[in-house]
């Protein structure tokens, strides 16, 4: 048995790793690489291998960069089954077709402005400048209304003038045809996935649907067992039970763990201190008049707001203002949320649905569908809360609302997930913290949204405590704790300061760790 690593290597987003015997080829989740736009776009296309040589694929959890480029491996030849958790297919009914309408308007909008560069160079006004006059022209010709592009026009142009256009990663088409390969089953259920080759889902306290997968190969009289954790969660955290820790019905020896470092060479926060760090926060924003801005990941992290204010709001903890959850996709994901409670913890049982409530639904939580209630919702000067995706701030309805209130001091930016290198959210994560310890003093630092400068007034605070992702202490809490004899441990999904420094911290703790390198293969 062998196992390449193709993502997440040294790296966090783009989870991708192939097991191979001598009949059968299993992909171990097909995440989309995050980051800048152009290696971002170079990366995703380029599959290493030939789809078709695949059996079947088995999916940790439905996060994009563990899912996001299985459209492409069903478009290309891949002609086997997705085996995964009920939720997680669920998830990834809406998640992958948001991240196809995604990829079909960002390359929309490039081909419309190379379109409208190329005519305006063609109609030059007086001293070589295209007119304000001309521009209009151009913009209605290639519009179909105020906000919409007219896709037929734009791609008729870049054929007839031969202008270079982007073509999406892939289309909904491409994504609705990828969720007909999805297979749910339930957690400590072992499915058959190649020849003598089982899997079997354990919880993993991630996200709703995540699990560790157990892989279990037989040949001749012997079993060799690859561990692929996925992303281990946080321990004590609402909604979800703990990561596994007893697993059943298997032998205790994992020859092979494929164990993410996220957060490998950090420790968060308590989870005790979610509650009252979110109501200090609320509470400080309210008292000036301010609003409160969430960029929040739509699967799971919106979640967890929403049942940590509920809580607040029933406790008279801090003042009932209005909450917005202004994302379609976040709006779509807390339905899916509210339709598997089989899978919340006993704490959440107790405290709303026994009680006949639902975590996610209140009084004051108003969820904002349509584009025009969102633009509304930018002007509101009155305090309230805005959770709005993306959660890196790289893209979304978020951006409108910075720029409506990053420049206003009252107002605060509420980070509460990991921030990426070379993201929006990571810039103004970190000079806004700057900015603070300064005092603020002086001139506010300035970002740049929509080409766009703006004065970064806002207060920037982070809780740490919110990070879906265990920490290197949760992770190694999780190998002692569990009845597992882990033989090896392939680090990945982590930047590599992080996978490299929790790889020594594991050597330290006894374990025999290992730091793979994109396209290293180990053998078992």
């Amino acid at each position: 048995m062998h196992i390449t690593f193709y993502g997440a290597v040294r790296e966090v987003t783009g989870s991708m790793h192939l097991l191979s015997t001598e009949q059968d080829r299993i992909l171990l989740d097909c995440g989309m690489y995050q980051g800048r736009r152009k290696t971002a776009a170079e990366k995703n296309r380029v599959l290493p291998f030939d789809p078709g040589i695949l059996t079947n694929m088995v999916l940790s959890h439905a996060h994009i960069d563990h899912s996001g480029r299985i459209p492409l491996i069903t478009r290309n030849g891949f002609n086997g089954r997705i085996y995964c958790t009920r939720a997680t297919a669920d998830a990834c009914g809406y998640l992958l077709p948001d991240s196809a309408h995604i990829q079909e308007s960002d390359a929309e909008y490039l081909n419309y402005k190379t379109v409208r560069s190329a005519l305006s160079q063609m109609r030059p006004g007086e001293a070589g400048k295209t007119s304000k006059r001309e521009l209009q022209e151009i913009k209605r010709l290639l519009k179909k209304n105020k906000h919409g592009l007219n896709a037929e026009v734009i791609n008729d142009y870049i054929k007839k003038f031969h202008l270079e256009g982007v073509e999406p990663l892939y289309t909904t088409a491409d994504a609705d045809r990828a969720l007909k390969a999805f297979e749910g089953i339930p957690y400590r259920t072992p499915v058959t996935i190649g020849n003598n080759i089982t899997c079997t889902l354990f919880e993993a306290g991630h996200i709703l649907g995540s699990a560790i997968s157990m892989i279990r190969c037989d040949d001749n009289g012997r079993s060799r067992t690859v561990c692929f954790t996925g992303d281990i969660g946080r321990y004590d955290k609402p909604i979800l039970r703990d990561p596994a820790s007893h697993f059943n019905g298997l032998g205790s020896d994992v020859d092979l763990m494929i164990m993410e470092s996220t957060y490998g060479n950090r420790d968060h926060e308590p989870v005790i201190d979610l509650r009252p760090r979110l109501k200090k926060v609320l509470n400080e924003t309210f008292d000036q008049g301010g609003t409160v801005l969430i960029p929040s990941f739509a699967y799971g992290r919106t979640q967890e707001l929403l049942y940590v204010i509920h809580e607040l709001y029933d406790a008279g903890e801090v003042p009932a203002m209005p909450v917005y959850v202004d994302s379609p996709l976040a709006t779509n994901i807390t339905k899916v949320f509210g339709e598997h409670p089989e899978v919340y913890d006993a704490e959440t049982h107790e405290i709303f649905l026994q009680q006949g409530k639902n975590p996610f639904a209140f009084r004051q939580v108003q969820f904002t569908a349509s584009v025009e209630a969102s633009m509304a919702l930018m002007r509101e000067e009155k305090p309230h809360i805005v959770i709005s995706a993306s959660g890196m701030c790289e893209a979304g309805r978020i951006l409108h609302h910075l720029r409506y209130k990053i420049h206003n001091p009252k107002n605060t930016i509420l980070i509460v997930g990991y921030m990426a290198n070379h993201t929006l959210g990571r810039r103004i994560l970190e000079q806004g913290t700057a900015y603070d310890e300064s005092g603020r003093k002086g001139e506010a630092p300035i970002v740049r949204i929509f080409n766009k400068e703006y004065p970064l007034e806002a207060r920037v605070v982070k809780i740490g405590g919110f990070s879906a992702h265990g920490d290197r202490n949760e992770m190694v809490r999780f190998l002692k704790e569990s009845n597992l004899n882990v033989k090896r441990i392939a680090v990945v999904h982590g930047e590599e300061d992080q996978s490299l420094a929790f790889s020594q911290h594991l050597k330290t703790e006894g374990f025999n760790a290992v730091v793979p390198r994109v396209g290293e293969t180990l053998t078992i």
